[in-house]
C-alpha cells in the first residue's frame, strides 16, 4: 500500500466532505474504508517502511560490490527510506502525544 493509498483508505478520499454528509448516519461516516482498522493501517504503514529500508539497503550493498547500479538510484532510495522513518517517528510522537492527553482527562 502506498502512502496516497493509506490515506484513501483512511478518509474516503473520493467521498464528499462531512458538511455535506451531515444527513447521513454517524455510524456510516465513522466506518473506516475497506474495512481496515487503525491498528492494521499502522502496521501496513510500518511494513512499507521497513520495505524502504531493506530495498535501500540492499541497493547500497549491490553499489558497494559493482557499479551495475547507478549512484542516484541509491541516493533516491536512501532518502525515500529516511523520509519514511522520520515520517514514522512524527507518527509516532503524535499518537504518544494524544494517549497522554486522554490520560491525563479528568473523569
Amino acid at each position: 500500500m502506498t502512502g496516497i493509498e493509506g490515506i484513501a483508505a483512511i478518509g474516503g478520499a473520493d467521498a464528499a466532505p462531512l458538511a455535506m454528509r451531515l444527513g447521513e448516519a454517524a455510524a456510516t461516516v465513522a466506518q473506516p474504508a475497506g474495512g481496515a482498522g487503525f491498528g492494521e493501517v499502522l502496521m501496513n504503514g510500518l511494513r512499507g517502511v521497513d520495505q524502504k529500508l531493506a530495498t535501500a539497503d540492499k541497493l547500497v550493498q549491490q553499489f558497494t560490490v559493482d557499479d551495475s547500479v547507478p549512484v542516484h538510484q541509491v541516493t533516491m532510495a536512501l532518502e525515500q527510506a529516511r523520509l519514511s522513518v522520520e515520517l514514522a517517528m512524527q507518527v509516532r510522537s503524535r499518537i504518544v502525544e494524544g494517549y497522554r492527553e486522554i490520560m491525563n482527562m479528568p473523569l
